[in-house]
């Protein structure tokens, strides 16, 4: 079983791969991702967040267990 410590560090590396791809690929995307994020309200801001952890911990939990 892999240990919690290499997992996470894998998941963060992952991230970080996946974030650089995305610059690459198309650099102006995340400026109009970010444009667009503005006009979201706080509260709808929130529940994504809010929701993209618990799915998060879930899909964690499914992994380690």
């Amino acid at each position: 079983m892999i240990e919690f410590g290499t997992l996470l560090a894998a998941a963060l590396a992952m991230v970080l791969v996946l974030e650089g791809l995305f610059l690459a690929i198309a650099p102006g995307a995340p400026r109009r991702l970010l444009e667009r994020l503005a006009e979201v309200p706080p509260e709808a801001m929130r529940w994504g967040g809010l929701l993209s952890a618990v799915v998060g911990l879930f899909v964690l939990w499914l992994l380690v267990r």
